[in-house]
């Protein structure tokens, strides 16, 4: 059998390729970085950060970006195949993240951290760096857990509701700046009518799932199914009478939990109480 040829020498990988289709747009239109920018209306270093794969960039970016080089739909059709590309996860996350992006509702517990989709850009950089991940390794691992976001915020997306262990919100990160940014995002987040936050405090007392992250996935045909994490594991459940006895488990936290008022207010406390910078 004949080898398949190579047409061209761009990556076939949907991130890289986005980012190579970008930079040679721009540099077949004759501007630098910065000329981009202010004939587009968006900081230069944007720009440079998308072209070197470290960010994809907002949907508002790209669609700008296809009128202003009169590509129709080009840009923005390479952004969603990247956005729906799981290669920047570990192996181990990738059925679970293409699950994940297919459910129709989600529903949280989170023991020591706030949800990925829900981190923001200081929170996820210092959690992962805690995991020994470095340089640009580490950009690349920030991006990809923040492009999760989109999954909340498209048309038709899920319902989620997350139900935060106390001690989640009790473990500030270093840069008290980044905690505070953190701590207004979870606030902006529990406004969206898709999305739910409730906080578990440490008055309720112990809870059976308080040495595991959980996640019950509802996919569109009606299956339900579970993502447990700890600290040296994951682990995608499909089998029902492991579902029977996590699902009244997370009902009873559920029970438990400040309502989403409640927990509004107690996150906006917390909000309040954090020192304004590392310094304080």
């Amino acid at each position: 059998m004949a080898q398949r040829r190579t047409v061209t020498s761009r990556s076939q990988e949907p991130r890289a390729r986005f980012a190579e289709e970008l930079k040679a747009l721009r540099e077949r239109s004759g501007d630098s970085l910065r000329q981009l920018g202010d004939k587009v209306g968006w900081d230069f270093s944007m720009f440079g950060k998308m072209e070197n794969g470290h960010t994809l960039g907002s949907a508002d970016v790209v669609v700008a970006l296809d009128q202003y080089f009169g590509t129709d739909t080009f840009l923005v059709t390479l952004w969603e195949l990247a956005l729906g590309d799981k290669s920047e996860f570990k192996e181990e996350y990738r059925e679970y993240m293409r699950l994940e992006s297919e459910a129709v509702s989600l529903w949280h517990f989170g023991v020591t951290r706030i949800p990925g989709m829900l981190q923001t850009r200081g929170y996820a950089t210092e959690v992962l760096a805690a995991g020994d991940i470095r340089g640009e390794e580490l950009a690349r691992q920030v991006e990809a857990r923040l492009s999760r976001a989109e999954l909340l915020t498209r048309a038709g997306g899920p319902h989620f509701r997350t139900i935060l262990y106390e001690a989640a919100l009790r473990m500030a990160l270093r840069e008290r700046g980044a905690w505070r940014e953190q701590l207004d995002h979870l606030l902006e987040a529990a406004e969206h009518p898709c999305v739910t936050v409730q906080v578990l405090p440490f008055s309720a007392g112990p809870c059976s799932l308080d040495s595991t992250d959980v996640m019950f996935l509802k996919l569109p045909n009606g299956r339900v199914l579970a993502y447990t994490e700890t600290a040296h594991r994951g682990e995608l459940i499909e089998e029902h009478t492991a579902l029977d006895r996590l699902q009244p488990a997370y009902d009873a936290i559920r029970d438990l939990a400040l309502s989403p008022a409640e927990s509004r207010r107690f996150i906006g406390q917390m909000r309040e109480e954090a020192p304004c910078d590392s310094s304080t």
